[in-house]
């Protein structure tokens, strides 16, 4: 068979199947799944997400002089000074970088203990 011919005859069957009353009740009972997926997709992945991120701004807001931090870089330092979205931190005796505040990981308290690798 040809290509035209499967296209005629499927065009013709088509054309004699009954269309459906409810195509919108259809629409809207394929769409339920994608839905559901997308509201348990939030409830899992985003909300905490979202969360974490509050979390580590208020973290990040509340660094004050003598707060130990670790950088993104991975470097640890004790903070000596915090001025307008930088921090002075001293990683070694008499060391001292400059780091933009947004870069800093977490800010390590007296009572956490480093994980043992």
């Amino acid at each position: 068979m040809s290509i035209a011919s499967l296209l005629a005859t499927s065009q013709a069957a088509s054309a004699a199947a009954p269309s459906a009353a409810g195509t919108g009740t259809d629409f809207f009972l394929q769409m339920v799944p994608l839905l559901l997926v997308f509201v348990i997709f939030y409830v899992l992945m985003i909300r905490p997400q979202q969360a974490r991120a509050k979390q580590h701004q208020a973290t990040l807001a509340a660094v004050k002089k003598g707060d130990e931090v670790i950088t993104g870089g991975g470097i640890r330092g004790r903070v000596t000074k915090v001025s307008d979205g930088e921090v002075e931190v001293e990683i070694a005796t008499g060391i001292k970088v400059r780091a933009v505040t947004s870069t800093l990981n977490s800010v390590v308290t007296r009572d956490t203990k480093p994980a043992n690798d």
